[in-house]
């Protein structure tokens, strides 16, 4: 199976570097993003809790010049899979080789730029596993205990948590896994929850006595807690989930499980019938973090290169996931570097909250929330991409409907921006044989617009900085209002029949402005960016070329314009929905 990169696809990497393209500053950043499940296709939920953000924060800083390394891939050892393979009468491999390729797809189409999309089932990844289980066990944070475990006595074997479900202990919902309360949050334990029933056969699994391997949280837990408590920056709903886990209490925890799929558990640690065991998969996925850092690294020829961004101190790491993910990166994942140290810490976990349908979580196992394929059917990449900005779910549940992506595609980025950038090279076009125009002296208002432009790019790219991406975006789109403003004022459509001087001034103002909104927009619109970029003349490339507005330079032959974007319409039986 052949991993994707930003170098095996020129339209992901629309406004993006390619593998191995060096930045323009010493500052390297992080942009680890969720593993999914090969168990189905991702919704708009899953978009835009995490992968949309993620590569909007990445493009921001390579346009910079930062050198930021955005990884992630399929997650081939989660529950979901297993089931939906038991299910199918198949291997969980097939699931996996089915899923992955169409992974590509939707990062390809909608421009989720990774410099790696790899998998869990690599040599590499196994090989990364094995040096961080040696790490904890040679710091004292690994141990073999023997433990119960459930075991289906009907399907004659041990039971994953996830295969096992019933009530919860803490919130009383009926339908929590073993290993999560999806309702309450909380991380539980198969042998913790009321009435247990296994999903395979549903009969009542038995407790029965296993070895394996445990990390001894509870060693951790002070060295976790100095370190949530140094935290700056993080969102409210995140550092209150994570401190408020770890003062609940860190409770050492199995690390390996009897089952026949997943990554072997290294048979130089002391675990008796290690051959029979797989590493637990909340254990091993967020290594996928550091594995895909070194897999990346090797296929660039520079083997070390990974460790700019995880042994220098002064590397960021972003960790982009879903709040059902806090635990599991804000407060196991540090642990699992403290305990195996010399790797950096997360700097920071912006886990958005969920986007519903009608109330309901986007969920692929549930069947609630289409997949983006789908979507990507009906609206343009850069159009969806805009309409989920409006909405993310960065601080509280958002309830999306296709209407609400409809209207602020159609009435904003259309209406606001399409419409600015189109009249402006029209009219340009129509009265200077389409080369930019040489200004005359720029009066007060001309001068105002510029420096709103710039103003807005300051702001926004403080935002940026911060993760905040909706407020961001809100910051560019001002500034296209602005503009839009100055143009309505100047009414250039008029002078042109009067005041030549007054209207090449006039456009060469607004193309200005349209070239520093460009710069603004491409980390949310790559696609429409990189074309209007070459519109206006400017480098094949926005990557390390500064967050700052360009001069888009006078006797510049501008290309012939057509529309950045089209209205949306849905389909009739959806838009009756």
């Amino acid at each position: 199976m052949e991993p994707f990169s930003a170098a095996n696809s020129a339209t992901v990497t629309a406004g993006a570097p390619r593998v191995g393209a060096p930045g323009t500053t010493d500052r390297h950043v992080l942009v680890a993003v969720a593993w999914p499940y090969a168990n189905g296709l991702s919704h708009l939920g899953h978009i835009a809790g995490c992968y949309l953000p993620a590569d909007i924060f990445a493009r921001y800083h390579r346009i910079v010049g930062n050198r930021a390394l955005m990884v992630s891939g399929t997650d081939a050892h989660g529950t979901p899979i297993t089931v939906l393979a038991d299910q199918e009468g198949v291997s969980p491999a097939e699931i996996v080789e089915r899923f992955n390729p169409r992974f590509q797809e939707q990062w390809e189409r909608l421009g989720v730029s990774f410099d790696l999309f790899t998998t869990t089932m690599t040599d590499n990844h196994r090989e990364v596993t094995g040096d961080i289980f040696r790490g904890l066990k040679e710091h004292g944070y690994l141990e073999a205990r023997t433990t119960d475990q459930m075991y289906d006595p009907e399907a004659g074997r041990f039971l994953p948590d996830r295969y096992v479900e019933g009530t919860c202990p803490f919130c009383s919902a009926a339908d929590a896994r073993g290993d999560q309360c999806d309702s309450c949050g909380k991380t539980l334990d198969p042998v913790d929850l009321i009435d247990p029933r296994s999903k395979l056969t549903g009969a009542t699994p038995e407790a029965r006595p296993t070895e394996h391997l445990f990390i001894l949280l509870s060693e951790l837990q002070d060295e976790v807690l100095a370190y949530l408590e140094s935290r700056e920056g993080w969102r409210n709903h995140v550092i209150n989930w994570a401190l408020g886990f770890v003062k609940d209490g860190l409770h050492d925890r199995a690390v390996t499980r009897d089952i026949s799929w997943g990554v072997p558990v290294p048979d130089d640690l002391g675990l008796a019938d290690a051959d029979s065991k797989r590493v637990y998969v909340w254990f091993e996925a967020v290594i996928g973090y550091l594995s895909a850092a070194k897999e990346w690294a090797q296929r660039t020829g520079d083997p070390e290169a990974w460790r700019a961004w995880w042994e220098d101190p002064t590397a960021d790491s972003f960790y982009f996931i879903g709040k059902d993910n806090i635990p599991f990166h804000a407060v196991y994942w540090p642990a699992q570097l403290m305990g195996s140290p010399s790797l950096n810490l997360p700097t920071n976990v912006p886990a958005n909250q969920y986007v519903t349908f009608k109330g309901a979580k986007a969920s692929k196992s549930l069947g609630v929330g289409r997949a983006v394929l789908d979507y990507l059917e009906v609206f343009g990449a850069d159009e969806l991409r805009y309409g989920l900005t409006t909405n993310l779910p960065e601080y509280n549940d958002v309830d999306l409907t296709d209407g609400e992506l409809v209207r602020r595609v159609n009435d904003e980025l259309v209406a606001t921006w399409g419409n600015l950038v189109n009249r402006v090279l029209a009219m340009t076009q129509k009265n200077f044989d389409g080369e930019v125009p040489a200004p005359g002296p720029l009066d007060e208002q001309d001068e105002a617009l510029l420096a709103t432009v710039d103003a807005r790019l300051a702001a926004e790219a403080d935002l940026l900085e911060q993760v905040e991406l909706r407020r961001a975006l809100k910051e560019a789109m001002a500034g296209a209002q602005a503009a839009n403003v100055y143009l309505n004022a100047r009414e250039p459509w008029q002078t042109a029949k009067t005041d030549r001087e007054r209207t090449a001034t006039t456009l060469w103002t607004a193309l200005q402005a349209i070239a520093g909104l460009n710069v603004a927009l491409a980390p949310f619109l790559p696609f429409s960016a990189a074309k209007l970029h070459g519109w206006l003349g400017l480098e094949p490339t926005m990557a390390g070329a500064g967050w700052q507005r360009p001069e888009v330079t006078a006797g510049t032959e501008l290309a012939s314009p057509t529309p950045l974007f089209a209205k949306v319409e849905l389909p009739e039986d959806d838009a009756e929905a």
